[in-house]
C-alpha cells in the first residue's frame, strides 16, 4: 500500500523554485553552519542529526522517489526545522545551485557502488564531483564518507587524498546517533552490519 504523505512543503525544496546560487540564510531563516548529505536514504541519520544538533542546517539531497517521499513524510511528522530536503540529481545540484565556500560538511554514505565495471561512470566519487566538492566547502570544511564496498573504498580513498595541500585526512568520529560499532547510524549501515560485512569510513578537512 502507498504511504500517505502530508503537506510537509516546509521540509521539501524543489529545484524549478530556486534561482542562481541557493542562498541557505533564506532557505532556513537564519545564519547557522550548514551540513549536506548525498543520498538520504530514509533520512535516519538525518533526522539524528538535526535532532542533537539544532545549531546546525542540514540539506538531505535524494534522487530515488521512494526514498525521498519516505524521508520528507518522516521529518514533516517530526516537526524538524533545521533539515531541508530536495529531489535531484546531486552532481548537478551541486554545480548550478550552491555557492563557493558555503557548506561545513558534506555527508556522503553508502553511495551507490555500481559495482559492474562499465557502470564505474556512474559512481559519484570522480575528480569532477570532487572538484564541486572542494569548491563549495568552507576552509577547514570536511567531506565524511562510509562504504561496505572494498573495491569502491579504495578508489574514494586514493582520490581524496591524492590533493596534498588542499584536502588532508583527519579522523573519521562517530555520528551522534550511531550505536556501539557503528560509524553513521543509518538504515543502510546497520543492514550491512548485521550481513557482517566491513565498513570503511574516511574524513578529510579542506585547507
Amino acid at each position: 500500500m502507498a504511504r500517505i504523505i502530508k503537506d510537509y512543503s516546509s521540509v521539501s525544496l524543489k529545484t524549478e523554485d530556486l534561482d542562481g546560487r541557493i542562498d541557505f540564510v533564506c532557505v532556513f531563516g537564519r545564519k547557522m553552519p550548514v551540513h549536506v548529505e548525498i543520498g538520504t536514504g530514509r533520512a535516519t541519520f538525518l533526522l539524528l542529526q538535526a535532532k542533537a544538533h539544532p545549531d546546525i542546517d542540514f540539506l538531505g539531497i535524494e534522487w530515488a522517489s521512494r526514498y525521498y517521499r519516505w524521508a520528507v513524510d518522516r521529518l514533516g511528522r517530526w516537526s524538524i526545522t533545521n533539515v531541508r530536503l530536495i529531489r535531484t540529481d546531486a552532481a548537478a545540484f551541486l554545480t548550478d545551485f550552491v555557492a563557493d565556500n558555503s557548506v561545513e560538511c558534506f555527508h556522503i554514505y553508502f553511495p551507490d557502488p555500481w559495482p559492474k565495471k562499465r557502470h564505474h561512470k556512474r559512481r559519484f566519487f570522480n575528480s569532477a564531483n570532487l572538484d564541486q566538492l572542494v569548491r563549495c566547502l568552507k576552509t577547514g570544511g570536511a567531506i565524511r564518507t562510509a562504504t561496505d564496498h572494498a573495491e569502491y573504498f579504495e578508489q574514494i580513498k586514493k582520490l581524496l587524498t591524492a590533493r596534498p595541500g588542499l584536502l588532508e585526512e583527519i579522523d573519521f568520529t562517530p555520528a551522534d546517533g550511531a550505536e556501539t560499532g557503528e560509524n553513521v547510524g543509518s538504515n543502510f549501515e546497520r543492514k550491512y552490519l548485521k550481513q557482517q560485512k566491513q565498513i570503511y569510513a574516511l574524513a578529510v578537512k579542506k585547507l
